[in-house]
């Protein structure tokens, strides 16, 4: 009888731990938004990886500061995971056209049973490709559309990168304060450049994130932006940061994806913020802090999703909690006095959850606070907001969606 007991007493411990297990992998099985806790990262389940073949679609290549940003994720999950190279396939300048989904294709019949698109036009090749495909899981970042779509293997990603760049915003708004108490620079001479690829609400949302997080320390700061109508054109880039230069602003930053602001700002010695890529190397005198989605942890997520073949959501958001959020290392030799100090203050209140980046009370629009704000947060393509974004004193960014919805313009900032 005492063995028997024994016996029953162990097999309700397994049970208890394998449940508890179970319900450590957070999953969202109905297509709904879903911002990751910190154990949705999936770097602690351990799998059988010998079934995984990833394959990563790129609008351009490991030239491009985007791309690259991708690419490198994927290779250092590779290494983390062991897998082996003929368990990843990248392919590289694919337009958002149906190029992607023959790219699509030629993956899926290489024995791809994951497939990344990592720009926001290949969402219909990729959205089309999962429809044909039910068998393969297809993620995308930047898209719209997975958490209406109805279709169980087609998800998209993205990450509260309007923290980041908040956080890039206030070693920006240190280091235009340092100018100002050196008497290099007035208050009122406290303008930045912005350096966009198109008016979208991703770069709007990214814009306005860091602006306010140079307001936060610099209160007269104003912000110029201007478009190069490309994500990547190393020319138009650097055109656009002489412009801006030549208008006055002494500090620029960019979503754009190439280094062709940032050796502008190294040449007219004017301080510069970039995206995706330390640029120290290029830049050394100028260039202070960069801020960058880290992939890593979406993709070992999804990877050990289909390893174990589990769901995984739909539409899914990283945060700074996840490791998804990061500021490249700060270039102590550029940034002002006490930055790293300031910055891990203001990280810590992100955490915490509270501080909020588009905390109404801290900027107007049209002069006014802004009190409610219907966002297009569905996008059914006729740009028409539906969903109320503005409730406990600030704007929900990416909380109905991961991909940013942000597109009002503020006052202090403006489009050339």
């Amino acid at each position: 009888m005492k063995k028997f007991t024994k016996i029953l007493a162990i097999l309700l411990a397994l049970v208890f731990v394998f449940s508890f297990a179970a319900c450590g992998n957070k999953t969202d099985n109905d297509g709904e938004k879903t911002t990751a806790p910190a154990s949705d990262a999936g770097s602690e389940v351990k799998a059988d990886y010998s079934n995984i073949k990833f394959g990563l679609i790129c609008l351009h290549d490991e030239n491009s500061t985007y791309d690259n940003n991708f690419i490198s994720a994927l290779k250092e999950v590779q290494k983390e995971l062991g897998l082996s190279d003929d368990q990843i396939l990248i392919k590289t300048n694919i337009p958002e056209t149906d190029a992607c989904l023959s790219a699509a294709e030629e993956l899926i019949d290489e024995g791809c049973n994951i497939i990344f698109a990592d720009s926001f036009g290949h969402e219909t090749y990729i959205l089309q490709a999962a429809q044909e495909n039910p068998d393969v899981q297809f993620c995308h970042a930047t898209g719209t559309h997975a958490h209406d779509a109805g279709v169980p293997n087609f998800h998209n990603a993205f990450a509260s990168i309007y923290e980041g760049r908040y956080l890039a915003g206030v070693a920006a708004g240190l280091k235009i304060q340092e100018m100002i108490d050196a008497g290099t620079i007035t208050a009122d001479q406290a303008k930045i450049g912005y350096v966009g690829a198109f008016p979208y609400a991703e770069v709007k949302s990214g814009y306005t994130s860091f602006f306010l997080g140079v307001r936060s320390i610099v209160a007269t700061a104003t912000m110029e932006v201007v478009y190069t109508n490309s994500w990547f054109d190393i020319a138009l880039e650097r055109e656009a940061a002489l412009k801006l230069i030549n208008d006055g602003c002494v500090l620029i930053s960019q979503h754009a994806d190439s280094e062709g602001a940032p050796k502008a700002c190294e040449e007219k010695n004017v301080p510069n913020v970039a995206y995706n890529i330390n640029t120290a190397s290029v830049a050394p005198n100028t260039a202070l802090v960069s801020s960058r989605i880290n992939w890593a942890p979406y993709y070992k997520l999804a990877i050990n999703a289909v390893a174990n073949g589990e769901s995984f959501a739909n539409d899914w958001t990283g945060t700074i909690a996840t490791g998804s959020v990061e500021l490249l290392e700060l270039n102590d030799a550029v940034a002002a006095e006490g930055t790293q100090a300031k910055l891990d203050e203001v990280k810590a209140q992100f955490e915490a959850g509270t501080l909020h980046v588009f905390a109404t009370d801290t900027f107007t629009v049209g002069g006014k606070t802004l009190d409610t704000y219907l966002a297009d947060v569905n996008d059914d393509g006729t740009f028409t907001g539906e969903t109320e974004a503005v409730s406990d004193g600030y704007f929900h960014e990416s909380e109905y969606r991961s991909a940013p919805y942000f597109d009002i313009l503020i006052d202090g900032i403006t489009e050339v």
